[in-house]
């Protein structure tokens, strides 16, 4: 087996995946394609909120000192990276909510709270929110790196391709022929993600479980079935 999976989420992410993935005896690579960058945003006023819906653990990291003024709400948050990024930021009430932001919604209702303030990407995915009033704020976006030579090098034959958002997943099918796909297997972090990529791969699944090492385990079982 080659062992290699490509990580083409944007940093820091991409770091920590590669980290797991050596843990776990398998070769990372890392070729972005996207790099986060901080928008300008202007914060409502905290008192019209009872909660706070966190998607990613990007709109953390670049929200800015303004993030402060929210610390006193509850935290509902979609994914193990975006729980641990709202404690370190320090908010003391975080919950884990999920697996999406739709799910996360409906728990946030669910518990009693109807006003949520939703500090999002520029390229999130719409969802239906129920009966939970949500303003949503962009504090950042994902701005497209790397070119089709690029990733060719990185995406040999026998690898295998980690697409962690639907929107990698559609830049991923831009950016590598048809007759290149059916030596390369990929691993999604969800059914959207997947579906994004196009077909003609070796293989092609997504995580039953939006998470990162719940990836990686898919990617060494795959790497034990390779000659």
């Amino acid at each position: 087996m080659s062992g290699t999976v490509v990580i083409l989420r944007p940093q820091p992410g991409a770091d920590a995946t590669a980290a797991r993935a050596r843990d776990l005896g398998l070769s990372p690579i890392l070729y972005p394609l996207f790099a986060i960058e901080p928008l300008p945003w202007m914060p409502p006023e905290p008192a019209a909120f009872d909660a706070l819906l966190l998607t990613s653990a990007n709109a953390v990291r670049h929200a800015g000192p303004m993030l402060a003024a929210y610390l006193g709400l509850p935290v509902f948050a979609v994914g193990e990276a975006t729980a641990r990024a709202a404690k370190e930021e320090g908010f003391a009430i975080v919950h884990a909510a999920g697996p999406d932001a739709q799910a996360a919604a409906r728990t946030i209702a669910r518990v009693g709270h109807r006003a949520a303030l939703h500090l999002r990407g520029e390229d999130a995915r719409p969802f239906a929110s129920g009966d939970l009033a949500i303003t949503a704020i962009v504090t950042y976006r994902a701005a497209p790196r790397g070119d089709e030579a690029g990733l060719a090098a990185a995406l040999r034959p026998g690898s295998i391709a980690l697409v962690h958002s639907p929107r990698a997943g559609a830049r991923l099918a831009e950016l590598v022929i048809a007759e290149s796909r059916q030596d390369i297997a990929l691993v999604a972090i969800s059914p959207a993600a997947l579906e994004g990529c196009g077909s003609g791969w070796m293989e092609k699944h997504a995580a039953a479980v939006p998470e990162d090492a719940v990836m990686l385990v898919m990617a060494l079982q795959i790497c034990d079935k390779m000659p």
